[in-house]
């Protein structure tokens, strides 16, 4: 075990959610373990839809300043997985192997490469393998 966890984009949309107090907790509270340990990670893609997300579909959305500035301060610290063909070579096995969805298939392919034990997600089923990566629903 590696001791080293992924996490999904939802951990980051939650992180904000006034709305959702007991799950703006446990998002922030993982997202400090992963900087302060230095054990999770994120992928491009979970960048990608985060701002997506915070740039256009918040109550308040982000401001370019502040994304900016969450860029460097958050996303810095934890983007390890990049896309690459032998990436999107993984997810495309999983996609036949588990028939997950395409973007699904790249979040558990970037924790495999990212050689992870746990991806943090609520969209998967809690306690799900693949591979070597359990799935751990954080909100359930």
């Amino acid at each position: 075990m590696s001791g080293r966890f992924f996490l999904d984009t939802n951990i980051f949309v939650y992180s904000f959610d006034a709305n959702s107090p007991k799950k703006s907790a446990q998002a922030n509270m993982l997202i400090r373990s992963a900087i302060e340990t230095r054990g999770g990670i994120v992928s491009y893609q979970v960048v990608q839809e985060f701002f997506n997300v915070a740039l256009r579909r918040f109550a308040k959305p982000m401001s370019s300043a502040d994304a900016e500035q969450y860029l460097s301060t958050t996303f810095r610290a934890l983007l390890s997985v990049h896309s690459s063909p032998a990436l999107y070579g993984e997810a495309l096995r999983i996609v036949a192997r588990f028939r997950l969805p395409w973007y699904d298939s790249l979040i558990v392919a970037s924790a495999i490469e990212g050689r992870c034990d746990i991806l943090y997600s609520e969209d998967f089923q809690d306690g799900q393998q693949f591979e070597s990566v359990t799935i751990s629903n954080p909100f359930s």
